[in-house]
């Protein structure tokens, strides 16, 4: 007689396992598929041009996925997520800026920059003045540069921003007005205020 290796105890326990896998997967499928154009946003306003917007939001899901037993629901999912996007584009950003040092002291002449396709006087210039905020941005220190963008690019009040940072609200207007004096100081100096 043939023996099934479904009916016997660790056939069970396998099944039992596919199964627990399979609801796991389908939970992860839901995460993704209800907070995916929320991180993308969050990464657009906090990378800035030129980032590699998909790559990160990947990016936010797998270390998610992998620390996903750390949520203790003391906060909402979104609040948790935006914290991991946070961290994960302000290390892409460090990378960033080391690459581009390591660049400079080690210039690499052998690459030769492809020319970039022509584009109406509008776009031009959009793009300009957008590069000059997010480098003027950039110059800022993360405390201030996160609520700035949070509150006046992205479009959130400031409770929202303090419960996504994980502080209070008058903190938050305090970071924004000191960001906007930075932000200005920056672009004027420069002449560069669009």
């Amino acid at each position: 007689m043939a023996h099934n290796s479904l009916s016997d105890g660790t056939g069970r326990v396998a099944t039992s396992a596919a199964r627990v896998r399979e609801r796991l997967l389908d939970s992860l499928d839901q995460l993704y598929e209800t907070h995916e154009p929320l991180v993308e946003r969050w990464v657009r306003r906090l990378a800035g041009p030129g980032a590699e917007v998909e790559d990160l939001v990947h990016d936010v899901f797998l270390v998610a996925l992998r620390r996903r037993h750390e949520f203790r629901g003391d906060a909402k999912i979104s609040t948790w997520l935006f914290r991991i996007t946070e961290l994960i584009v302000r290390k892409r950003r460090f990378r960033r800026r080391v690459r581009g040092f390591l660049n400079l002291v080690f210039r690499d002449n052998t690459t030769a920059l492809a020319p970039a396709s022509p584009t109406p006087l509008e776009e031009l210039e959009r793009r300009q003045q957008c590069a000059l905020l997010y480098a003027a941005l950039d110059r800022l220190p993360e405390k201030y540069r996160t609520p700035v963008i949070m509150f006046d690019i992205d479009g959130r009040s400031a409770s929202e921003v303090a419960t996504l940072l994980g502080i209070k609200p008058n903190a938050v207007w305090v970071r924004v007005h000191r960001a906007r004096a930075r932000l200005f100081d920056d672009l004027s100096a420069g002449g560069n205020i669009p």
